[in-house]
């Protein structure tokens, strides 16, 4: 396996695939990074040379990724709710960001249906009909 960026990326794969696998690189962002240190986007990983590897690592260097990509996210968001602006405080409540309804859907966001109010009649009803 070969190491690019701190990500051990599979030797099958091609490599314009595996850059893509690196937090922060998209497809784009691959194109860009291969085009830019020119090597065969259609070349397997296991291919490469060593050159090639260096030559990528030189052109990802400019670039924000992994973990420093994620830290930077986390200090944006934690600056948001420090400010205890309006996106702030969504964020600490785990509720939509930015502006998407909550009365239905956004079942990502706050997990599983948690059933109240009607649920201990509805259920005492089944169980009498049950015992019948």
């Amino acid at each position: 396996m070969s190491r690019i960026a701190g990500i051990d990326l599979p030797d099958s794969k091609r490599i314009d695939y595996s850059l893509t696998l690196i937090y922060g690189i998209g497809w784009r962002l691959s194109e860009k990074v291969l085009e830019g240190s020119r090597v065969d986007p259609s070349k397997r990983v296991r291919d490469l040379s060593e050159e090639e590897l260096v030559r990528i690592n030189k052109a990802l260097e400019s670039y924000v990724i992994e973990g420093d990509l994620r830290r930077e996210i986390r200090q944006n968001i934690q600056r948001l709710r420090d400010i205890s602006s309006y996106r702030g405080v969504r964020h600490g409540r785990s509720l939509p960001v930015r502006g998407q309804r909550t009365k239905t859907n956004a079942r990502t966001k706050r997990g599983k249906r948690k059933t109240v109010g009607a649920f201990k009649k509805e259920a005492l009803t089944k169980m009498t009909q049950s015992k019948k």
